[in-house]
């Protein structure tokens, strides 16, 4: 069966890039932008729900979603039309002065998950290094950790991020290689391994910064009850426990954090990508108030953070959340999900793991990369990802439908058929 893009019956819908080819804009990025990415040769120009069109014309499928930022797809109309209302009253005040969507904002978002307090940021690597300062701090002024002394266990195969101190974490050597001096305090054990992380417990120990599904790592789900024994360890030795929800939170996995799935409530979560809906950079640390409030006026803050606008699309959010109806979608379309990709093992997939509407898939290296079967998906219209080597993260806007979903699974089968073939 032929999965190829299709054609747009009207290819001046996709004006705006000023009649440029694929190719020629390709170049065009290439020269100009820093090369900090490798990205598929499809240049979009307009997209909707789950589906994008590249400047020729051609539609895809979108199977990654903006690795979870896009979790509504693109321009969700309650998104867009709070987005459009906000731009014609006021989109930036900073924080010098107070402004009518932020308060709202922070409540609604506290009820949504249960929680005393937030912190408005904008990227979710703002949100981690927040965090860490956070807990830092608290660890000085509240547990009595004696200065410069305060440590974080972190897991092998985390990603939180690409800042310098985040880097400094990292075990992944391309993200990390070259951007020493390091900075120090952090203690990393193996993902998963409950008795590793006890062990690296100690009096200066803060906190626990953990993602309770590795992304980036390929969508790694930890060992049934990994999460509560961490849960149980850093209630135990008073030690915060800091949830990096940036993706598998807000509807992803089934549910609106993925700690639920093991009754698990962090001190701290770490919110970002979906939180914008798409539109813009939303991010927050949301969790308890005594540990929040370490911070006061003047030692930490962001012009942008919070701002009207922000907040605007982050209150259509948390009311698309707040009906459950995106989490649901998410358990029942997983379900699909992981099911169609179970049959399509044969074919050539060495592993499948996930939760809810989000799958890593290893490739057979005796077929390819993961790199070579992206493109070959892109050929069928399928946009997805790859990550360390044969590695590939699915993640579909939660608005697909079942004929979309099957769809890209028939085109996953063709591609695999043809890398082994050749």
């Amino acid at each position: 069966m032929n999965h190829a893009p299709t054609q747009v019956v009207d290819p001046a819908a996709t004006a705006g890039h000023d009649g440029a080819s694929s190719r020629e804009l390709v170049a065009t990025a290439e020269r100009y932008t820093a090369r900090t990415y490798s990205p598929l040769d499809v240049v979009v120009a307009r997209a909707r729900g789950t589906t994008v069109t590249d400047v020729e014309g051609r539609e895809y499928l979108d199977f990654l979603a903006g690795y979870s930022a896009l979790n509504f797809g693109h321009g969700h109309p309650a998104v867009l039309e709070a987005a459009r209302a906000q731009l014609e009253r006021v989109t930036l005040t900073s924080r010098a002065v107070h402004n009518d969507q932020l308060g709202p904002f922070a409540r609604e978002l506290c009820a949504l998950l249960g929680q005393e307090m937030m912190l408005p940021m904008n990227t979710g690597a703002e949100a981690v290094e927040s965090a860490i300062k956070v807990a830092r701090k608290w660890g000085y002024e509240r547990k009595g950790v004696a200065p410069d002394r305060a440590q974080i266990v972190v897991a092998a195969g985390n990603f939180h991020g690409r800042t310098t101190t985040v880097v400094s974490f990292s075990d992944d050597d391309e993200a990390r290689r070259g951007y020493g001096p390091y900075t120090p305090g952090f203690v990393t054990v193996p993902f998963g391994d409950l008795a590793a992380l006890e062990r690296a417990v100690t009096p200066d120990t803060v906190a626990v910064l953990l993602e309770p599904i590795q992304g980036e790592a390929g969508v790694v789900v930890p060992p049934p009850g990994y999460l509560q024994g961490v849960r149980r360890c850093t209630a135990e030795q008073d030690v915060l426990l800091v949830a990096d929800e940036i993706q598998s939170g807000l509807g992803r996995t089934g549910r609106t954090l993925a700690c639920e799935h093991e009754g698990v409530e962090a001190d701290l979560y770490l919110l970002g990508k979906a939180l914008g809906g798409g539109v813009l950079p939303v991010s927050a640390v949301v969790g308890r108030a005594d540990v929040l409030s370490v911070l006061r006026p003047g030692q930490h803050g962001s012009t942008f953070g919070g701002n009207p606008l922000a907040a605007a699309v982050g209150r259509a959010v948390v009311a698309l959340l707040a009906t459950g109806e995106p989490q649901e979608r998410a358990r029942v379309m997983g379900e699909k999900l992981h099911t169609g990709l179970a049959e399509l093992a044969p074919l050539g997939l060495a592993a499948v793991r996930g939760r809810g509407l989000w799958a890593g898939i290893d490739i057979d290296p005796q077929l390819g990369t993961g790199r070579e079967c992206c493109e070959r998906l892109a050929a069928h219209g399928i946009l997805a990802k790859d990550t360390h080597g044969s590695t590939i993260r699915l993640s579909p806007p939660l608005v697909i439908t079942d004929q979309e979903l099957e769809r890209g699974l028939a085109a996953l089968a063709d591609t695999l058929r043809e890398m082994a073939r050749r």
